[in-house]
């Protein structure tokens, strides 16, 4: 048996990044379904991992949901509750947040007991979200609490969300850079990909040792990072960002490069199998 397969051996989870990996834009790709078959086949588990700090987890459950992906609120996983997961275990004490965000991002957080001041209160942080919603004045506000000393955390470091429209998605790190300029004040933590927690949020949830974890991306410099940083097995699929060519000459190399899932299920079926 090969180094790869007896890695593959050892999974019992599989995380997955969604855009670019299991389906394109607004569009699921033909070999999700079977795959996600083939890992319930097998006794592994999957949980479906964001950045995109904008939507809840109900949301989330609801738009795979649409696309015909049945999937559970304890199967996502969002770059806000590894924000949720940070503060609960660096900053226990602090509970009344200012979050510059979308209404389901507030919901969020009061959801997990959290108090979301509004603007005449003072809070003891400032989270920074994905915020479709932005205000200005909002923006101001959440300025003004940081050049004031209050721990400033950002849930993701994206400048952009990817969109298949003619626009360019502002996204959570662009107003953190926004903030930085108006206060000199940078975050105290930026969560989300490619920082190590997403990951390990994943295996405290599942009780799983780093080996026994795949995370399966489109993206080198946050999926396969993260994968490294948290010592989880890297499998990087050529079905959004990267390509071949990008798999061949980053270093270090990817664990695994497919063409798609369902390739990599194919694989995972073989060392699983393999006694």
């Amino acid at each position: 048996m090969s180094q790869y397969e007896q890695k593959l051996k050892q999974i019992r989870h599989v995380t997955l990044d969604m855009d670019g990996t299991i389906y394109k834009g607004s569009t699921l790709f033909e070999f999700t379904q079977p795959f996600l078959q083939q890992l319930q086949n097998l006794g592994i588990g999957y949980t479906f991992l964001t950045n995109n700090s904008s939507k809840s987890v109900k949301d989330y459950v609801i738009s795979l949901n649409d696309m015909g992906v049945h999937a559970s609120e304890d199967q996502i996983f969002t770059s806000t509750l590894c924000a949720i997961d940070y503060l609960r275990d660096e900053f226990p004490l602090i509970r009344h947040l200012y979050v510059l965000g979308t209404q389901s991002l507030r919901e969020e957080f009061r959801k997990y007991g959290f108090d979301v001041v509004e603007e005449n209160q003072e809070p003891e942080a400032v989270i920074v979200g994905f915020d479709t919603s932005l205000v200005y004045e909002r923006l101001c506000r959440a300025s003004w609490w940081i050049s004031q000393g209050k721990t400033f955390i950002a849930t993701h470091p994206d400048f952009t969300c990817p969109t298949d429209q003619p626009t360019v998605l502002v996204d959570c790190g662009s107003f953190c850079r926004c903030i930085e300029a108006a206060t000199g004040v940078t975050p105290h933590a930026v969560l989300g990909k490619p920082d190590h927690r997403m990951l390990t949020g994943i295996l405290k949830r599942h009780n799983l040792e780093p080996n026994e974890l795949a995370m399966c991306g489109d993206r080198i410099y946050t999926d396969m990072a993260m994968a490294r940083s948290a010592r989880c097995l890297g499998v990087l699929a050529l079905t959004g960002e990267a390509t071949e060519e990008d798999a061949v000459k980053c270093a270090p190399h990817p664990d695994l490069v497919v063409p798609n899932l369902e390739i990599f299920g194919k694989l995972l079926a073989a060392a699983q199998q393999n006694e």
